[in-house]
């Protein structure tokens, strides 16, 4: 078994001085995608910001066998950590185009890549980006992520508020883009996560309180109702 790309130990953050993230440890596979589940609220967001140091934290985080917790955030990028956030946050007086050139930071950026998963921003490539839709705000979010050389992306709710037909758009992009890059996945939607995800971590009260396969999670409808506050069968 190959090493795990990113290692988490005991990490804890806080915001404005309040704890948001307890005691969190895990890993995460060189390949695949890896759900990070759990209920509104239970310290999600905030390890994924954790993580990239955008809140205060403590504890160690390692990337590829390189101890990153304490880089800044434009550093720990530079490492090779994409990030998708949770609210998009595209340029919104830029066109799509300057949104992509933007997040290029590599000698030989992955348009073709990108351009091949998301023809529809090629032809909304002059559109302003605060004039898309919330799901193609969302592919223009993803696409800056794609196109640098990462060694692992940080997705954060990327069908949060998308109608069904996007959120599948979506979903399948993120499949192809696991398929060069391994992707730690923040959803709430559990048809994209049974549809994604290999592995699944569950964060309760700011500590993981689960790990295991996704789908043998998501096959136990009383673990998941007990641990997620839902039915697994309604979202089968």
């Amino acid at each position: 078994m190959s090493a795990p790309v990113l290692t988490v130990s005991h990490l804890s953050a806080s915001i404005a001085g309040q704890q948001v993230v307890e005691d969190v440890s895990f890993q995460v596979p060189a390949t695949g995608i890896t759900a990070v589940l759990g209920r509104n609220g239970a310290g999600k967001t905030s390890t994924i910001r954790g993580i990239l140091g955008l809140i205060s934290r403590r504890g160690e985080v390692t990337l590829a066998g390189e101890r990153i917790d304490g880089l800044p955030t434009y550093r720990i990028v530079q490492r090779g950590v994409g990030y998708v956030p949770e609210d998009r946050e595209v340029f919104a007086g830029l066109t799509v185009a300057e949104n992509l050139a933007l997040a290029e930071r590599d000698r030989k950026p992955r348009r073709e890549f990108v351009a091949e998963l998301f023809p529809d921003l090629v032809a909304r490539r002059a559109q302003l980006a605060g004039t898309l839709s919330g799901g193609q705000q969302q592919m223009v979010s993803v696409a800056r992520a794609l196109l640098n050389e990462n060694r692992i992306l940080l997705v954060d709710e990327p069908t949060k508020g998308l109608a069904p037909k996007i959120v599948g758009e979506v979903a399948q992009a993120l499949q192809e883009a696991a398929k060069i890059v391994p992707i730690l996945l923040v959803e709430q939607n559990l048809d994209v996560v049974r549809r994604l995800a290999d592995d699944a971590i569950v964060i309760a009260g700011g500590r993981v309180v689960h790990t295991g396969r996704a789908r043998e999670l998501l096959d136990d409808d009383v673990l998941t109702a007990r641990l997620l506050g839902v039915s697994a069968e309604a979202h089968a």
